[in-house]
């Protein structure tokens, strides 16, 4: 019986190891390296660097804007302050809590001040379910052209311009949402208006 038993395990705790090499460890690194060679830049995070070389951010996660010269995010529910990648996450509140339509209301009452007898988009009141989400729609932007314009001290016109520049479409017209990445629009725009 000892016999049969050895005999049984012996295949089962080869077969066990080689797995986990192969899938463990071979494939891994075999799917990293093509990732290397074939799309680098994405491999490694879609990190944006500025002029210097400094690593500024990721054209993935999206950050926090709230100064007036720049064009701000969804809300975030990632982590306490927002935007925390290591606490990618909804706030898995409902439609029926009071938190919910509190933070709502409160983000909808500056957006109308900000932009009076403008219908405010609803990506900038709602948070994406990662609590990251880079991107806004291009009405989502174009609400927040006159703030920005005014903040920096130059036409309006110009700073929609911008928008429209940046406004990445849907794949073979069809696949996915017309979008605007957030920090790839604010920092076109400080090239063609320096902060102030």
């Amino acid at each position: 019986m000892f016999k049969d038993l050895t005999s049984s395990l012996r295949p089962a705790l080869v077969l066990t190891l080689l797995f986990a090499a192969l899938l463990g460890l071979v494939y891994p690194a075999a799917i990293t390296g093509i990732g290397q060679i074939i799309a680098p830049a994405a491999a490694n995070g879609s990190l944006i660097k500025e002029a210097k070389g400094n690593v500024i951010g990721s054209a993935l996660i999206g950050q926090a804007f709230a100064s007036d010269a720049y064009f701000h995010g969804r809300p975030s529910a990632a982590g306490k302050n927002g935007y925390d990648a290591t606490a990618s996450s909804g706030s898995n509140l409902g439609p029926t809590s009071q938190a919910l339509v509190d933070r709502v209301k409160t983000d909808l009452a500056a957006a109308k001040a900000s932009a009076p007898g403008n219908n405010v988009p609803a990506d900038l009141v709602t948070a994406s379910a990662s609590g990251l989400d880079p991107d806004l729609s291009p009405e989502a932007a174009l609400f927040q052209a006159a703030r920005v314009a005014k903040a920096r001290g130059v036409a309006s016109d110009k700073v929609k311009a911008l928008v429209a520049d940046n406004t990445a479409y849907p794949l073979l017209g069809f696949i996915g949402e017309p979008r605007v990445n957030v920090l790839a629009l604010n920092l076109a725009l400080d090239r063609i208006a320096p902060r102030p």
